[in-house]
């Protein structure tokens, strides 16, 4: 569980800086060319899309870590079988075994 942790910790501090990256160009003002603005936008939009997938992994790995914590990570949320190893080692924010995640 040591090396999930871990490599849980890695991913949420990675991700924590991406936010903070996102939200500081999304606070960047807004140029005055109206093609420049439009693009603006629609890097915007893409930005935004990024953020809000980077804050649904980082709820899942922070419910995954508080699974490490109560001494559940690994067991199936939904069954209560064991999550196989080549699952956690693929996606470590598993809650739920091969067979209940189908």
């Amino acid at each position: 569980m040591t090396d999930a942790r871990t490599r849980l910790l890695a991913r949420r501090k990675e991700l924590t800086g991406d936010i903070a990256r996102i939200e500081d160009e999304l606070d960047d003002p807004a140029p005055q060319d109206w093609d420049d603005a439009a693009s603006e936008r629609q890097g915007d939009e893409v930005l935004e899309a990024l953020e809000v997938h980077d804050r649904n992994e980082l709820r899942a790995i922070d419910a995954a870590l508080a699974r490490i914590e109560e001494g559940t990570y690994g067991d199936c949320a939904k069954c209560g079988e064991p999550i196989s190893a080549e699952r956690l080692e693929a996606v470590p924010t598993a809650a739920l075994c091969r067979s209940c995640a189908a």
